[in-house]
Order: structure tokens, then C-alpha cells, then sequence
């Protein structure tokens, strides 16, 4: 993809000079912090913010506010920063949507972090519904909000106000604009006392003072419902602290904000520095693992003090358990936390007395191996066992008796090493072992085959060339009796869920299967029976055609002279007018640069007949889909036919009748002939899905084309919003990732829901018998 702004003509063409004018002059900056792929949503942007006709300012202020954010949080927020406009423009104002775009740079400043601001940009959405008059008095004051509020807080201030003003206009707009007595007294309680983003510098040169190398710290925001926050944690090498710390009561008195922050980055990069090598959780039960993280960090809190012995004071002060509290399992272990860092702390019970000799113990293991962090297995399994014997105490709740030390991060970093994660395996190199195929003769195979209905996962798999049929007097191959079909590995997606607002991970689970095959020859006769449309289409189908080299004339830079222009400006200038200077041409190479790919709902309800028609929904679908794959064949696209339905979360099952890298041949007609409908309709899992195939296409469009008969739903989902949203959701992702979705609903009623997730982009089809008509139709306007 190139950089260059003519490239982008088809887009530019149609602003005003003012626009072209602006653009061209902050081209040279913009394309100093984003990529090709970010200009294109760049000057994208601009023409859909100007076809809203909101005026130029609207376009001005997304032209210079679009390249600051990008600097400020990275270029993958500039695509939804420009979904957020354009869906603001149906809520709201012009000049409210130019003020979102305006101070946008800034949020992003004091955010600081890409998922930050995405999560601030859907929190405007959210806000515009609820108290559509205080989004305009808030914007203006959004710079002393986020120099006060975490994310967190911003939008519990906001929800207060939105619910306590709903009806009373007036008093939203002073509540947003602070100038109300209750919205200065909410911002009292939400305010926190210190920001990440007013100390991450100093952070930074902290410790690399310190360790003399750099550390990668993000900001987290987890309190959306309480005050809590989200502890940190160190994810990926990156460390990710609080978004905001107040000051808090250690042993000593009062502690900052700001040295608590320093407490708990020192800590986070002790973790990076000296663990090594993975624990394995194997045998452990949540008591025990609970303890090996605490012996964990008193281990490379012990290895830092050794370099750095001012550290003690800095974390010794924030532990204020005293030697009286034995109430729950986390009392002691807070008991157990301090008598490992503090020499000073006394504390005489004969389990913590164990604990402080266990620890003694092991320290010339550490001396002499300071990454042995077997140590802290060790040492927990002894304590884990005398636990019960020697203090009589309540069982270990995981979810309540957590250390309440405040700058310890939640030791997922030390089991992180456990979890296999495959895209990354492959990407390092490693994978699981490779399953052998053996070809053997039929005598080998009758003699040696060890187990007959070996599982999926076996070593080791023979292969005969040949079928076999084990019994005379049956025509059956063995293959037919006892083969099974291989299953392929599950991929997992998230959902959103409308009510809490946030996406439930790993929610959803996509189960491809190989699709049955039917007879080809009901393919054909699809196309036989439908000749005359296809000849219809014929003319239609030869225009999309790449046209090769064409020649571009009257350009003052080209690549050549166009001789008959230059004869013509010559005889101006002989009569003594004006020449005209567009004396060179180009020749531009013509070619179609698109995937296609076709979704197919093949729920249950396809097997229900058209009103009035001899034909069910899924024959029509497969008449539809048999025409569209011979139109995309003579235009010579790449594209593919998927299908989908589902049975609950667990089970969203997908086929792919015919894949990009597969020719159009009697094996996938086969397939598109076998197709059959069955179950529910769970379609965000399967856009998903789809847009992860499209996304592996190195094509510069991408088009999904979803044909469905119905509204998403599923078995275990009672309400009809849930499933809606959570596609509109998925269709929002598919957009950010390049890949323009378009629906076809074949529900006459679909006009409300449909548009609704699909936006304008759907097409209802009333009259579901001119499917077959309408869908090559279809495609080939969206692609021309």
C-alpha cells in the first residue's frame, strides 16, 4: 500500500478545495506516525465525515486530531475514533461530534494507552444515550476531569449525573459543565489522589536507574464499578499498574501515592528481572499455590534488597498486619508476608517461626543460585502442610483471602509460563509433536495395526493405499464402517454483553467440521435451469473484468508524452494562446484487488418453505449461492462459501464448502449440493470467524456477505437483545480490521434489527424466491 496522496484520488476527488488544500498540507506530518494502511483510514475518514454535510470544520478537526492521537496511544484507535464519529452524527450535533474529535488528542495524552482510549471511546457512545445535553458541557471541561478522575471514576461521575438529571435538562447541563454543588461533590469522591500518567516518567527513570534497563509499563482501569481498582500484574513483559493510587496507611503513618507507586514498580521489575523459569502448578491445590506466590515474592524482593538495601524501607512500610490478626487464612498470610521481608517484625507463633527458619535456610541456595525459584515450591509445601497442625485456622478462601499488602501484583506472572499458548509456540518455533503418516502394504496393515480406533491425537497413523473391504459378502469398506471424521481444533471467541458493557472472553467456541458432500450434478442443473439469467448477466460480468494497461492522458506528470497533446499545446503557442501544460499520459495497469467471502445462516429455519413457493429457504440459498460462485469464477475474484448454525455457545458449528485457496470444481458443488440446515443462528461467533479467514487475505478490499433468514439466537440465550448487540459488536471489529460486512435478510420483517447491526449496509429481500436472482446482482455492485 502506498504512501503517496494521489494514490488516494478516488477519495480526495470529491472534497472542497479548503479540505484538498488542508490535507495536502498535513500529509507530509501524518505520514511521520501512520502507516499505509492508517493513512487510507485516514483520508477515508475524512470523506465519510464529509458526506455527513456537517460542515468543513467537522473535516478540519479530524484531519489535524486524527495523526495526535495516533501519536500519543498508536494508530489502531485512528479507524475507531472515526466509527465513533460517524456513529455520534445520528445522536447528536455537528459541533458536539468536532469537539469528541477535538479534545480526543488529549484524552489520548492523559490516557495514555490504546485500550484506554477505546474504552473512553465507547463510553461516549454510552453517555450520548443516557444524558444526550451533558456530552457538550462535559467535553469542555474534559482536560480538569482527567487531570482529577481515573476512566473509572469519569464514568461513575457521569452515570450519577445522567440518572440523577434524566428529565431535568438545565440541571444536566451544569452537572456536565461543573457548575452544579452535587457534580463538585461527586467529583470529590471519584477524584483519586495520584495519576499514572502524571508519574509514569519519573517511573521509568526510577528503574532504569535501578536495573539500567527499560520496562514497559501500561495503565489499567478496573474500576468501572467500585473504588477498588484492579490490582497489578505483569502480562506479556509488560507491567500494568493502577491508573490512579491514593495514599495509603502503612505501619509507620500515611504513604504517598507516589512512593506506593514506586513500591509496586520495583517489585513488578524485581518479578521480570530474576524469574527465569516457569513453576509448574501440577499437584497444587489453591492454599498452596497461594503460598508459593508469597515465598515467590519475598524470594526476588530478598535478590533486589541484596543490590539495592534502601528498598526495605520502601516496601517494609506499606506492611501493617500485626502479630494479633489469625481471623482468616489471609491474615496469615499477611502474618507470614511481613515476617519474610521485616527483621524487626516479631511475631513469636510457631507456624510464622517455621516459615522465618524455612526461609533461613534456603538463603545460601539463593546465594548461590539466585533464578532457583524452586526454592519457593519447596518452602510452601512444608508451610502448606503444617498449616492446619499449628494454627488451628479457618480454610483458605481463593476469592477473599487475598494478601492485602497494596504494591504486590497478583502473581499471575508466576504461572504465566504454564499456560501453552499455540499461535505463540508456532511463532517462537515450537509446536506440538508432529503426528507421522506411514503408507504400508495390505499385509503389514491386517498384521500389525496396532489399535483400530486410535483417537485424533495418536503418534502415529497407517495409511493403505488402497480401500479395504474386510467382509466378502458386504460392500462395505472399512473406511465406511469404522472411519470417523477428524475433528479440527476449537477456536474460541469473545462475546459482548449489552448489559454490563463489557465482552465476556473466550465466550464463545467456533467448531469447524467437514461438510458433507451431495451430488454435483444438482449443481449443474442449477446453472442449466438458470441460463437465461446468466446470460443476462453476461454483460454485466465482462465490464468487471480487468480491462489490462489503459492509458491515462492529459496529466502534466506521466510517464511519457501523449504526442497528440503536445502537437495541439505547440500550435497554441505558434497562434500565440495559452498552451494547455497536460502534455504526458501513464499507463495504468488495471486489475481487481477484492475477497469475497459468502456466509451462509443454515439454521433450522431454512428448511421451512417460501409462502406461496414449492421451494424451502435452503434450496433457494444453494440456487443463490451455485449462480453467484459461477459469476465470481468469470470475474476471477478469489472467494469463498462458508456456512453456520449452532447449538448454544459451546457448539457453533462452520463448513467451508468452498475455501480462496480451492478451485470451483465438482468437489466443492459436492459440497454446496450437501449442505443442510439444523439449529440455531449464533452470528457474531461466526463473523468473527469469518473475518479471521478474510483477515489472512492479502487482498486490498475484503467483503463479507452475510445471507441470513432470520434474527441472531440461540438455544441458551432467552434474551433477544443479547445476541443482537453481540453481532453488532462483531460487525464493528470486522470494520476496524479492513473488512466491510454487507447482510442480505431474507426476513421481511428484519428492517428494525437488521439495521441495527448492520447499519445501512443490508439489503431485505421480500420476496425471497428472487434470491437466486438478486444476490449475483448484489455482489456485483458492491465490488464494482
Amino acid at each position: 500500500m502506498n504512501t503517496h496522496l494521489h494514490d488516494q484520488a478516488e477519495w480526495i476527488e470529491p472534497l472542497e478545495p479548503a479540505l484538498r488544500e488542508r490535507l495536502e498540507h498535513g500529509w507530509a506530518e501524518a505520514a511521520k506516525v501512520l502507516s499505509p494502511r492508517a493513512l487510507d483510514h485516514y483520508v477515508k475518514g475524512a470523506a465519510a465525515l464529509r458526506g455527513l454535510g456537517r460542515g468543513a470544520e467537522l473535516v478540519h478537526a479530524w484531519l489535524d486530531s486524527a495523526p495526535q492521537v495516533a501519536r500519543e496511544v498508536g494508530e489502531d484507535v485512528v479507524a475507531e475514533l472515526a466509527t465513533t464519529a460517524l456513529a455520534l452524527a445520528s445522536k447528536t450535533s455537528g459541533a458536539v461530534i468536532e469537539l469528541v474529535l477535538t479534545t480526543a488528542p488529549m484524552a489520548a495524552r492523559r490516557l495514555a494507552d490504546g485500550a484506554l482510549f477505546l474504552q473512553y471511546l465507547q463510553f461516549l457512545n454510552t453517555l450520548v444515550a443516557l444524558a444526550p445535553r451533558g456530552l457538550r458541557p462535559m467535553l469542555g471541561r474534559l482536560d480538569a476531569l482527567l487531570g482529577q478522575l481515573t476512566l473509572g471514576g469519569l464514568r461513575r461521575w457521569a452515570t450519577w449525573g445522567a440518572q440523577a438529571h434524566r428529565t431535568h435538562y438545565e440541571e444536566q447541563i451544569a452537572y456536565f459543565g461543573l457548575q452544579s454543588k452535587d457534580s463538585q461533590a461527586m467529583l470529590q469522591k471519584e477524584r483519586k489522589g495520584t495519576l499514572l500518567v502524571d508519574v509514569q516518567r519519573r517511573l521509568n527513570m526510577y528503574l532504569r536507574a535501578l536495573w539500567g534497563r527499560d520496562f514497559f509499563m501500561r495503565p489499567t482501569a478496573g474500576d468501572f464499578e467500585s473504588r477498588e481498582g484492579y490490582r497489578s500484574f505483569i502480562e506479556d513483559y509488560f507491567i500494568h499498574l493502577p491508573d490512579a493510587y491514593d495514599a495509603v496507611e502503612g505501619h509507620t503513618g500515611t504513604v504517598a501515592a507516589t512512593e506506593l507507586y514506586r513500591a509496586a514498580a520495583a517489585h513488578a521489575a524485581a518479578h521480570v528481572v530474576y524469574t527465569r523459569r516457569p513453576l509448574s502448578a501440577e499437584g497444587l491445590n489453591p492454599w498452596r499455590m497461594a503460598l508459593v506466590g508469597l515465598v515467590e515474592d519475598a524470594r526476588v524482593e530478598a535478590l533486589a534488597l541484596a543490590r539495592f538495601p534502601g528498598l526495605h524501607l520502601l516496601w517494609a512500610r506499606l506492611h501493617a498486619t500485626t502479630a494479633t490478626q489469625h481471623q482468616t487464612a489471609g491474615d496469615w498470610l499477611n502474618r507470614l508476608a511481613r515476617a519474610l521481608l521485616d527483621p524487626a517484625y516479631e511475631d513469636a507463633h510457631p507456624w510464622i517461626a517455621q516459615g522465618r527458619a524455612l526461609w533461613a535456610e534456603a538463603l545460601p541456595r539463593l546465594q548461590a543460585d539466585p533464578h532457583d525459584n524452586t526454592v519457593s515450591w519447596d518452602i510452601a509445601v512444608q508451610l502448606a502442610h503444617s498449616y492446619g497442625e499449628l494454627t488451628r485456622g479457618p480454610a483458605f478462601q481463593p476469592r477473599t483471602d487475598l494478601q492485602t499488602v497494596p504494591y504486590r501484583d497478583d502473581n499471575r506472572y508466576v504461572w504465566a509460563f504454564e499456560g501453552f499458548d499455540f499461535e505463540r509456540a508456532i511463532a517462537a518455533g515450537y509446536g506440538p509433536p508432529k503426528q507421522v503418516r506411514k503408507q504400508v502394504n495390505l499385509m503389514e496393515f491386517v498384521n500389525e495395526l496396532e489399535v483400530e480406533g486410535a483417537g485424533d491425537d495418536a503418534q502415529e497413523i497407517w495409511v493403505l493405499g488402497t480401500e479395504l473391504f474386510p467382509y466378502e459378502d458386504l460392500d462395505v469398506s472399512f473406511n465406511d464402517s469404522e472411519g470417523r471424521e477428524p475433528v479440527l481444533p476449537p477456536v474460541h471467541y469473545g462475546e459482548w454483553d449489552h448489559l454490563i458493557q463489557l465482552e465476556r472472553p473466550a465466550w464463545a467456541t467456533v467448531q469447524e467440521r467437514r461438510p458433507k458432500a451431495g451430488d454435483p450434478a444438482l449443481i449443474d442443473g442449477i446453472l442449466a435451469e438458470h441460463r437465461g439469467l446468466i446470460g443476462r448477466m453476461k454483460r454485466t460480468l465482462d465490464a468487471m473484468q480487468p480491462q489490462g494497461v489503459q492509458r491515462i492522458r492529459q496529466l502534466e506528470d506521466g510517464d511519457e508524452i501523449d504526442l497528440n497533446a503536445a502537437l495541439s499545446s505547440l500550435m497554441d503557442l505558434r497562434m500565440g494562446r495559452q498552451p494547455d501544460p497536460r502534455v504526458m499520459m501513464r499507463s495504468v495497469r488495471q486489475t481487481r484487488d477484492i475477497s469475497v467471502l459468502v456466509l451462509l445462516d443454515l439454521s433450522q429455519s431454512t428448511n421451512d418453505k417460501v409462502a406461496g413457493q414449492d421451494h424451502t429457504v435452503l434450496e433457494l440459498t444453494r440456487q443463490a449461492c451455485a449462480l453467484l460462485a459461477d459469476a465470481i469464477q468469470k470475474v476471477g475474484d478469489p472467494f469463498a462459501i462458508h456456512g453456520f448454525c449452532s447449538d448454544g455457545r459451546h457448539d457453533v458449528r462452520y463448513w467451508r464448502f468452498k475455501d480462496f485457496d480451492q478451485p470451483y470444481d465438482d468437489l466443492a458443488k459436492a459440497r454446496l449440493a450437501g449442505m443442510a440446515g439444523q439449529l440455531s443462528t449464533r452470528m457474531g461467533a461466526a463473523i468473527r470467524h469469518a473475518t479471521a479467514a478474510l483477515k489472512a487475505q492479502r487482498s486490498r478490499k475484503k467483503l463479507l456477505l452475510v445471507v441470513t433468514d432470520g434474527a441472531p439466537a440461540d438455544v441458551d440465550v432467552r434474551d433477544p437483545q443479547y445476541l443482537r448487540h453481540d453481532t453488532k459488536k462483531a460487525v464493528e471489529e470486522a470494520s476496524r480490521h479492513g473488512v466491510a460486512t454487507f447482510c442480505m435478510s431474507l426476513d421481511p420483517r428484519a428492517d428494525q434489527y437488521v439495521r441495527h447491526i448492520f447499519g445501512e449496509r443490508h439489503l431485505v429481500l421480500d420476496r425471497v424466491e428472487r434470491l437466486p436472482e438478486k444476490l449475483p446482482v448484489l455482489y456485483a455492485g458492491l465490488t464494482r
